[in-house]
């Protein structure tokens, strides 16, 4: 049997595997959550006109006590003719166009205003004075976001200042999810003595979707080869990912791994030096996907976020990275002598950097220590305990 291949080489091997999906025009306002494909450069200055940062009075240059004419006004989307004369002044809004030959703005705090209409300036008007300048934000040509841009929402109004309706983002990766056991069944449905309810279905899909995935499928399949083997070809007919959870072990009724072989699924690794998640199983058929599972919660979800996770980054053309940080230990954690282990932890933050304590009972089964968790703290094998202190890597939550 192949030796077991620790976190870093099983991962590597997954996204040597990968080929990242074609890209497709989007609107902007459907932007989120995609994957830039492409350089987003400014279309022109931004802002693309002078303009006023303060509500107020636009006015020519010179001392404070003056007392000036109000002529006109210029706001946003209705700007001013001209701008004012000397002895003049109009009143500006934040935003509104600063026509050619405008001086300063007086904010309108600092003006006091007459019974016959004039202003009188409390402040000194200086050259230039709470005007903002074009191209002053970005000049025309300047890249904004760079291809693998993950858009959150300022790159959403990044996409949109630079004169943009539509970019090209990569397709979101199709994804199928098997959920395999007898003892199984619907959320919400009364238990029978030696059942459970089907969680691992709604948890990876959850953080499928929140990787970007489109979930086309969460199926639940009993322990049988026929039906394994049914809903895996069709998934496979569909699927840039498929994920089975549950039957990848050794047991007379786990399935999943001879219905893949059956099916023409190549194995890429089977085992990981992890606790949780040993009996990892990962695959491919051209250019498809396919992750064997374990079935414990906990298990299902350290091993999508340490394997399929950055697979689907990729598949976007993101960086599978960048979700990994550094933090230092509050407590000394022991090793394991034969695996690395994924800790689940409370990440802090104080003078001293990013902390990470251990969220409690660590057990494959206990969803719970799920919850509370910020991240999963990296611990590889060794002897040595992991004294408080110690920087670890860890993978986000």
């Amino acid at each position: 049997m192949a030796p077991l291949l620790s976190i870093d080489e099983a991962r590597a091997a997954v996204l040597a595997a990968v080929t990242p999906l074609e890209a497709e025009a989007i609107s902007v306002a459907d932007a989120l959550g995609r994957v830039l494909a492409e350089e987003l450069a400014a279309a022109g200055d931004v802002p693309p006109f002078a303009n006023s940062a303060m509500d107020g009075f636009l006015v020519p240059t010179g001392p404070a006590g003056r007392t000036l004419t109000v002529t006109g006004e210029s706001r946003a989307g209705h700007p001013a003719d001209a701008a004012p004369e000397p002895g003049t002044a109009i009143r500006i809004s934040t935003g509104a166009l600063v026509p050619p030959g405008g001086e300063s703005v007086v904010p309108i705090e600092q003006i006091a205003f007459n019974e016959d209409g004039t202003i009188t300036l409390n402040a000194e008007a200086k050259p230039g004075q709470h005007i903002r300048h074009p191209g002053e934000d970005v000049t025309a040509g300047t890249t904004l976001l760079p291809p693998g841009t993950l858009f959150g929402p300022a790159e959403v109004g990044a996409a949109v200042i630079a004169g943009r309706a539509h970019v090209q983002a990569a397709r979101r990766p199709r994804l199928s999810i098997i959920a395999t056991g007898d003892e199984l069944v619907p959320p919400g449905r009364p238990l029978e003595p030696g059942q459970i309810h089907e969680s691992n279905g709604m948890t990876l899909g959850a953080l499928a979707e929140q990787a970007g995935a489109d979930v086309l499928v969460r199926a639940h399949v009993k322990d049988t080869p026929s039906a394994t083997r049914s809903a895996l070809e069709h998934a496979l007919t569909r699927s840039d990912v498929i994920i089975a959870s549950g039957g990848v072990s050794v047991g007379p009724h786990d399935h999943v791994k001879g219905a893949l072989d059956d099916l023409g699924v190549e194995e890429r690794f089977w085992r990981v030096a992890l606790r949780p998640g040993k009996p990892t199983w990962f695959g491919t058929k051209g250019d498809t996907l396919v992750f064997g599972l374990p079935g414990n919660p906990v298990s299902a979800m350290v091993t999508f976020l340490l394997f399929v996770r950055p697979a689907l980054a990729r598949l976007q053309g993101a960086d599978p990275s960048r979700t990994r940080v550094r933090a230092r230990l509050t407590e000394p954690l022991p090793r394991l002598p034969g695996r690395d282990e994924a800790v689940r932890v409370k990440l802090a933050y104080t003078d001293a950097g990013r902390t990470a304590t251990p969220t409690g009972p660590q057990g494959s089964h206990q969803l719970t220590s799920m919850i509370a968790a910020d991240g999963l703290a990296l611990l590889t094998a060794g002897g040595a305990v992991a004294e408080a202190g110690t920087e670890l890597d860890v993978e986000l939550i």
